[in-house]
């Protein structure tokens, strides 16, 4: 699978990566054999980057990966994880001695004397601009707790502010067919300043899979049940933002755009893929299957010019609104 550059921090992510939530909670139980097989699949296919985060079944998730990789000393895959959403979300708490106490927990779960890349994991926006905060960040680098450092937001303004800070290498950011407002200034602005970009969210929380109908349940424990309103977390993380109705429509819709040989997931993987300034991009998968596939869309032919016109047209039409004066 093709490669590259994450940014400032000259490290190498597959396009295509994985992201781990779902082995850690919030999208229902996968059980550590199931959670092995979809790191295994996505190996195989030659994913080279995995996404977690601390808070990700409290630490579920980081310890996965990294029996995973113990098994197989003979893969090179660059970890990247994020820290700060397992304290009260108050800009006081990101400060150095915390910065150092989460990521010595998270080089313990990973099994790592260094981290290959720590991410701030959408703090609250006021962090985005102290300088104190990027400092403590650099000292974690000169400490070889960490080898770089990116952030993941919520909105375009955050990631516009982290881009001008020096030694940011990564941003992540949803970025998908329904969520295209990154694409204006975002990315364009990343590129100047060599920064990766990391797009999550990528299949819309599975509507993007085209397998969802109005009347599909999703199980108690799954964000897609709890948080459709930003109940426990920000809204735009379930769903891209859009309410649920209007989510399955739109999800119709884009399905039928896509060109022989495509799956829905693939399809709109692939449009993220050639976003110029697109580092990789993070599906997640509950199943081997599902990790296979989605790597597969690193394979497929570039997109013709009117499949991307239609996605656009799509867009503006069914959910530009709802979403883009939001994030």
């Amino acid at each position: 699978m093709d490669e590259r550059v994450i940014g400032r921090s000259g490290q190498w992510a597959s396009v295509v990566g994985l992201g781990t939530w779902q082995l850690g909670a919030d999208w229902g139980t996968v059980d550590d054999k199931e959670a092995l097989s979809v790191l295994e699949a996505a190996a195989e296919a030659g994913v080279t980057f995995f996404d977690t985060a601390d808070v990700y079944g409290d630490g579920r998730s980081e310890g996965t990966i990294a029996s995973f990789l113990r098994g197989r000393p003979d893969l090179h895959v660059l970890v990247a994880t994020k820290m700060g959403r397992r304290a009260e979300q108050i800009p006081a708490h990101y400060v150095l001695d915390n910065f150092r106490a989460w990521t010595d927990r998270s080089r313990r779960n990973l099994g790592v004397d260094r981290i290959d890349l720590v991410q701030l994991h959408c703090p609250p926006t006021p962090v985005y601009s102290s300088d104190a905060v990027f400092d403590a960040l650099d000292t974690l680098v000169e400490e070889e707790r960490v080898a770089a450092y990116g952030v993941s937001v919520e909105t375009c303004a955050e990631a516009l502010t982290a881009i001008a800070r020096p030694n940011v290498a990564s941003v992540q950011i949803i970025l998908n067919p329904f969520r295209m407002k990154p694409l204006h200034e975002v990315l364009p602005a990343a590129r100047a300043a060599g920064v990766g970009i990391i797009a999550r969210v990528p299949l819309a929380s599975g509507l993007l899979s085209g397998k969802y109908t109005k009347d599909t349940v999703f199980a108690a424990d799954d964000h897609r049940t709890f948080n459709r309103h930003g109940e426990a977390f920000d809204q735009g993380e379930t769903f891209f933002g859009v309410d649920y109705a209007t989510g399955v429509e739109a999800a119709a819709e884009f399905a039928a755009l896509a060109p022989e040989g495509y799956t829905p997931a693939q399809l709109a993987l692939r449009w993220i893929i050639e976003q110029d300034g697109v580092t990789t991009v993070i599906p997640g998968a509950r199943n081997p299957e599902q990790a296979r596939a989605n790597a597969a869309a690193a394979k497929l032919p570039p997109l013709p010019e009117e499949t991307f016109t239609a996605i656009r047209e799509l867009y503006e039409r069914r959910v530009k609104d709802q979403v883009e004066h939001r994030w």
